[in-house]
């Protein structure tokens, strides 16, 4: 029997991680190294929860859990696809070299900017406060 193509491969190993990562979530099994640690939340903590509420339409649930999500989550989802397409068929990961370019440099200090002042807000009562680890 012949072995399967590297894109079968490079696909399955993908599946099998967001299997991985798909079954922590369902079973509630926090994923946060910065929360399981300090029991505080991190800036990004709360944009799963926020991910999977948009994805069932849920827009004011998912601007509770992180008022950034309607923005990040579109972006950071496109992201991981696009690089998981360039995996499965190249082999290499195209976040790796799209790091160079100024506008992907500015855009991710704009992002890391508006997490880090969301993030301070909540701990002084905005938005409803630090989300629930």
């Amino acid at each position: 029997m012949e072995a399967p193509p590297l894109q079968l491969k490079r696909a399955s190993r993908l599946a099998l991680i967001g299997g991985a990562f798909g079954f922590a979530v369902a079973l509630g099994i926090p994923l946060c190294p910065f929360a399981i640690l300090t029991r505080h939340p991190c800036p990004g903590c709360g944009l799963t929860r926020a991910t999977l509420a948009l994805a069932h339409g849920h827009l004011t649930e998912a601007v509770h859990l992180h008022p950034l999500s309607p923005v990040l989550a579109p972006l950071v989802v496109g992201a991981f696809m696009y690089n998981a397409l360039v995996y499965v068929r190249e082999g290499r990961w195209a976040a790796a070299e799209s790091l160079t370019h100024r506008w992907i440099t500015r855009l991710a200090l704009v992002a890391a900017a508006a997490l880090l002042a969301v993030w301070i807000a909540r701990f002084c009562g905005a938005f409803g406060g630090p989300v629930a680890v």
